[in-house]
């Protein structure tokens, strides 16, 4: 029966459908939680609300350290078996929090939750690249980034509606079963798009010369940094975004469609920044999207010192709905602009970036919403705080 599956040439669209569903795994992971936060705290006996967040960020912590590890593993082993790696991973993770009696006990589930999602996340840009270049490349990852538009704006509902007929570990078990459905459709159709002759030996001293390489690039450097920064006012936002909406506003059943128009916003950036860059120019792009960003902060912090932190809510959505569109456009820009001078560094500087953007990002997100105290303050001036360093990175960037 296998042999016959595999006799049947992998199409066009069923590879988009596997890559898309192994690259979303990580945006299911964190924004379908979100809606089951209260109820984790309740069971498990966090006392402090703004620790639930912890849940948030430690998934963000393993898809730091695990690009890092997966990408060049990868280089050694060929694309599946690495992908198999993360996957065991995810799903051991993934039951550790399932079952979990502690509050210890789920946040190392999500560190390794985290761990194994990176590889999915990683490793599949590899197997695009493998399999495709030029403009069928570039059709692929539109593909794709249509599906990064839906899976955060459908995440919450998901969640929210596995509670509606389950306990919160239920959600837990769903992503058990989404990640089997998808790594087995991948183990049975996807052929290895690595060969021998192509591999690299798996070398820690490879790992630290390509992060050397970036730290001495200021280009790389900076940019990378700056990603980081603009990140960690994203984490802040996911961080908290469950307690303003549901808790300061009291919005409980609308948190999904709350949730998902903001994320939609997002999205289409990503979406509309391909005819932007084409315009524009990325560090045109970059440097005007973060001055409107701080434009847009300093007018909600204006507003939300008239109203004690508590600002109407449409003003609020169209606040983090304008500003998140300036972050979809930074996203994709800014590591465009950290690959640019790595060269033949392309997959192992990839996995370098992608894993130091995401270490400074996790602190800082995570400060943003342990500040959290009830009001809006603490995320506006979290994200106008890390606009305005992002653009000095930038600007020092951009000096030499």
């Amino acid at each position: 029966m296998i042999a016959r599956i595999y006799k049947h040439e992998l199409s066009f669209q069923e590879f988009v459908i596997i890559v898309s569903l192994m690259m979303s795994l990580t945006a299911l992971s964190i924004d379908a939680m979100l809606p089951a936060l209260p109820e984790i705290g309740t069971e498990l006996g966090i006392q402090n609300p703004n620790d639930r967040q912890l849940i948030i960020s430690m998934l963000f912590l393993g898809l730091a350290l695990g690009q890092m590890f997966f990408g060049p593993l990868s280089d050694r082993t060929g694309r599946k078996p690495a992908i198999y790696a993360g996957f065991a991973l995810y799903i051991v993770g993934a039951l550790l929090c399932g079952t979990a009696t502690s509050f210890s006990m789920i946040l190392f589930g999500r560190l390794l939750q985290g761990i194994g999602a990176s590889a999915p996340r990683a490793i599949t840009l590899a197997l695009v690249r493998d399999r495709y270049e030029g403009n069928m490349m570039a059709r692929v990852m539109s593909f794709v980034m249509t599906v990064f538009i839906l899976i955060p704006m459908l995440a919450p509902t998901l969640g929210q509606g596995i509670l509606l007929v389950a306990s919160w570990r239920a959600i837990f078990f769903a992503f058990i079963l989404i990640a089997l459905t998808s790594g087995t459709w991948f183990a049975l159709r996807m052929p290895e798009t690595l060969a021998i002759k192509d591999r690299v030996p798996f070398s820690l001293n490879r790992i630290f010369s390509a992060t050397i390489e970036v730290l001495k690039n200021r280009t790389a450097l900076g940019y990378t940094v700056s990603a980081g920064l603009i990140g960690g006012a994203f984490l802040g936002y996911l961080n908290s975004a469950q307690q303003i909406f549901e808790e300061q506003y009291a919005l409980d059943d609308l948190f999904p469609i709350i949730f998902a128009v903001i994320a939609f916003s997002l999205g289409m950036a990503s979406f509309m920044n391909a005819r932007f860059v084409m315009r524009y120019g990325m560090r045109f792009l970059v440097n005007w999207s973060l001055r409107f960003i701080v434009l847009l902060a300093v007018i909600a912090l204006g507003i939300a010192l008239l109203t004690d932190g508590h600002p109407p809510l449409w003003f609020l959505m169209a606040y983090l709905i304008m500003s998140f569109f300036g972050v979809g456009i930074l996203f994709g820009n800014q590591n465009a602009l950290a690959m640019e001078p790595l060269g033949k560094l392309a997959g192992i500087g990839a996995a370098v970036v992608g894993s130091l953007s995401t270490l400074i990002q996790v602190p800082l997100g995570t400060i943003i919403g342990q500040n959290y105290n009830g009001t809006v303050f603490p995320l506006i001036i979290g994200i106008a705080i890390l606009s305005i360093l992002s653009i000095g990175v930038i600007t020092w960037t951009e000096s030499s």
